[in-house]
């Protein structure tokens, strides 16, 4: 496929999505119904359930696609390696301990069920205390080599610690099941609130992360190539770790862990359509969005009630194994 038509072909394929996220479900509506509701027009069980219920779904999963797709992009560029993916500095990690902090103190303090914002906010702060100790490591002039084996003990401790709390809320069926459903990524009732509390941000993280894509362009050459081009590398690393964190940071906490969507996405894309980066960010952001909706349309037509974090698992741990495979 010829560039030019990438885009148009990459938003045709969200619309689609979009619009089948919209349309399936327990309530099997037309594409007419569907329009009908949005314009407000049709039956008022239609609008209700589209309204009420899908497009905030739809809203959030696209939105959170965006973010992975984007985060993808910057981690490929940041560490030169295609695979690199969003979690790698512990982001992911850490915003999973959060929210398991406060799923399994829910039964002593009741803060889960007190309020909605309280299990995303929590997953933010986890996921930003992460990304402060690898900052730290960035403002020390610390190199991509030295950040990326710092993620990877981050990545250990993190998960050590989530994998503690789990344990302590083995007498707790309820709980122990909430836990487990967030850590494999989820969709499911997602509201309105979900959408103000994640969705404007991420937009505006991905608009601040477009511009970038010429200078990630000269960051591929090499740090001291970027440098001896004009480049302040500290400070883009800088923009880089935080937009991407930002990004990361959003996706998990109205999503959940869903894994892959960063390292497949922007990949294939590049495969498709080249290496620069002014090209690439924008069309991993349609195509993370497009991919997750489809995930999503997946988990609620199979008949076992996959959840998400674990389709996109089931598509790109082969893709990964290939990766690894293929020859250079």
């Amino acid at each position: 496929m010829k560039s030019r038509l990438a885009l148009p072909a990459l938003l045709a394929l969200l619309v689609l999505a979009f619009l089948a996220s919209l349309a399936f479900g327990e309530l099997r509506l037309s594409f007419g119904q569907v329009l009908g509701a949005l314009t407000g027009g049709g039956d008022e069980i239609a609008r209700t359930v589209v309204r009420d219920f899908r497009l905030p779904r739809a809203l959030v999963g696209a939105a959170a696609g965006a973010a992975l797709g984007a985060s993808g992009v910057v981690m490929q560029a940041f560490f030169r390696n295609p695979l690199a993916s969003p979690g790698l500095l512990g982001v992911s990690s850490g915003g999973a301990l959060g929210a398991v902090a406060v799923l399994a103190l829910a039964p002593a303090t009741g803060l889960a069920a007190a309020t909605l914002w309280a299990l995303p906010l929590a997953s933010i702060l986890g996921a930003f205390a992460a990304t402060g100790a690898v900052l730290m490591l960035a403002q020390r002039g610390a190199g991509t080599e030295r950040l990326l084996l710092s993620g990877v003990a981050l990545n250990a401790l993190l998960g050590a610690g989530t994998s503690f709390l789990l344990t302590t809320t083995a007498g707790h069926f309820e709980v122990n099941a909430q836990i487990l459903f967030w850590l494999m990524g989820g969709l499911e009732s997602r509201s309105w609130e979900h959408v103000w509390m994640g969705v404007p941000a991420i937009l505006g993280a991905c608009l601040l992360l477009l511009p970038l894509g010429r200078p990630m362009d000269l960051l591929s050459l090499g740090e001291q190539s970027a440098q001896s081009l004009g480049v302040d590398v500290r400070r883009l690393r800088r923009q880089l770790i935080l937009l991407s964190t930002v990004l990361t940071a959003l996706a998990t906490a109205v999503g959940g862990i869903i894994g892959f969507v960063g390292l497949v996405v922007p990949h294939v894309l590049r495969l498709a359509f080249g290496p620069d980066h002014r090209r690439l960010l924008p069309y991993s952001m349609i195509g993370g969005a497009a991919f997750l909706l489809a995930c999503d349309l997946v988990t609620r037509t199979f008949p076992l009630g996959m959840r998400l974090g674990v389709v996109t698992a089931l598509i790109g741990g082969p893709f990964f194994l290939w990766l690894l495979r293929r020859p250079r």
